[in-house]
């Protein structure tokens, strides 16, 4: 079975910084990519970053220059999201998400508040 067990949410000041992990467990499938996405209120979910097997990363442009998503090099199963310079609209909850190539799961989700 596999699960996604998501922390570092929480509540944070405008400029401050967050750290979330996501370790994945029960994979029994080639993972072609590890990320997060987010979403807030009254809005779709949507992909903050994401990182390949191979390395790649792709960020949403919104939050280009502030994060940065690193895997466990070593097992790939373990996923970081380094947020900084964080602000108000980067409130919402967010969930780790493993793919492979036909299937991917998602973690519960972490509540990010930036908030003054």
């Amino acid at each position: 079975q596999v699960q996604l067990v998501e922390s570092g949410g929480g509540l944070v000041q405008p400029g401050g910084s967050l750290r979330l992990s996501c370790a994945a467990s029960g994979i029994r499938f080639r993972i072609y990519a590890m990320g997060w996405y987010r979403q807030a209120p009254g809005k779709e979910r949507e992909l903050v970053a994401a990182i390949t097997s191979g390395g790649s990363r792709n960020y949403a442009d919104s939050v280009k220059g502030r994060f940065t998503i690193s895997g466990d090099n070593a097992k790939n199963t373990t996923v970081y999201l380094q947020m900084n310079s964080l602000k108000l609209e980067d409130t919402a909850v967010y969930y780790c998400n493993v793919r492979g190539a036909i299937s991917q799961y998602w973690g519960q989700g972490t509540q990010v508040t930036v908030s003054s």
